[in-house]
């Protein structure tokens, strides 16, 4: 399959690149700095955009199976429009574009229970901002699935719990190559379309 990453510099981003690259996709890497992506392979294309400017989406995003969104908060005690901006403008393009397929990444502080109430209180501007995109995802007709982990590691296991409308049980955290391989099985398994989906370890 083709697949377009938003956010492919980042941590969970270049571990999506890297496991689609391995699955045997090819992958067009959305970059805000093309010069950050610094491994080279055949099947990898690096363009370089806005994430938060729907025409050159539009035309960037034209010819491909899926999108990924990795997007996260540059600085999460600041009050930004960032994930919503970029969740418009991605939407817009893909209706444009015929493409249908869209995974993003939200926040498991987003289900019910009091200690996210503590987490949505403390990153209270970064969560307005998260669900804000996520009703911007669900809005628009496309076969979407919104990945809720919790707190992201850096461990080396890729296996994961899935809950679709709920955080499995006893989920406190997840390394980003296990949200990786969630986001990547998704679509290669045709699952969870229209559907809020809580993963952990």
């Amino acid at each position: 399959m083709k697949l377009f990453v938003i956010r492919a510099t980042g941590g969970t981003g270049r571990e999506i690149v890297q496991q689609a690259l391995a699955r045997g996709h090819h992958v067009t890497a959305f970059v805000r700095s093309p010069e950050t992506v610094t491994f080279r392979h055949e099947r990898l294309s690096v363009l370089k955009g806005n994430v938060t400017d729907e025409n050159q989406l539009a035309e960037a995003v034209q010819n491909h199976d899926a999108v990924l969104s990795a997007l996260g908060p540059r600085e999460v005690f600041k009050p930004s429009s960032l994930l919503h901006d970029s969740a418009l403008a991605t939407t817009r393009a893909m209706g444009r574009s015929g493409v249908k397929r869209l995974l993003v990444l939200s926040a498991a502080a987003h289900f019910p229970g009091i200690p996210n109430r503590i987490v949505n209180f403390i990153l209270r501007n970064h969560m307005r901002d998260s669900l804000a995109m996520e009703k911007v995802v669900q809005d628009n007709g496309l076969d979407w699935t919104i990945a809720r982990p919790p707190r992201l590691t850096q461990e080396q296991y890729a296996t994961y719990r899935s809950r679709e409308g709920a955080a499995p049980r006893r989920g406190f955290s997840l390394s980003r190559k296990a949200v990786a391989a969630f986001m990547l099985d998704a679509i290669e398994q045709k699952k969870h379309f229209q559907k809020i989906v809580g993963i952990a370890k």
